[in-house]
C-alpha cells in the first residue's frame, strides 16, 4: 500500500531522483515512485511547486527538451549546490534514521 511522504522529505526525494540523471517533471514523480518500489506516491500538486522552489534556490537547473511522448518539457538536472545539499541532507536523514531506530528499539 503506497505511503504518504513525511513532511520535509519531498525536496530530498527530488534531489535524489534528479541526481540519477536529467528528468522532466512527471518523470521525477515516476522515478521517485520507482525508487521506492511503488511505496511512495507524490502528488503532482506538490511536485511542481517543489521543483520551482528548488530551481529558485539554485539546487536544480532546467532546460527545455522533448519528452518520450514527443512533447515539449522542462528537464531538470542537479547543480553543484544541489549535489552539496543532497549530500548534507542524506547525512542528516541517515543520522535521524539511526537515532530513531535506536530509540524505538529501546526496551525497559
Amino acid at each position: 500500500m503506497p505511503s504518504s511522504i513525511l513532511p520535509g522529505t519531498l525536496d530530498l526525494l527530488i534531489l535524489k531522483a534528479v541526481s540519477l540523471g536529467p528528468q522532466h517533471g512527471y518523470g521525477v514523480l515516476l522515478r521517485i515512485e520507482q525508487m521506492s518500489g511503488g511505496n511512495l506516491l507524490i502528488e503532482q500538486g506538490a511536485l511542481y511547486p517543489a521543483l520551482y522552489r528548488l530551481e529558485t534556490q539554485g539546487l536544480i537547473a532546467s532546460e527545455w527538451g522533448v519528452s518520450e511522448n514527443n512533447r515539449r518539457a522542462k528537464f531538470y538536472t542537479l547543480t553543484k549546490s544541489g549535489t552539496k545539499r543532497l549530500g548534507a541532507e542524506l547525512r542528516q536523514w541517515n543520522d535521524l534514521v539511526s537515532a530513531m531506530t535506536q530509540a524505538l528499539g529501546a526496551q525497559a
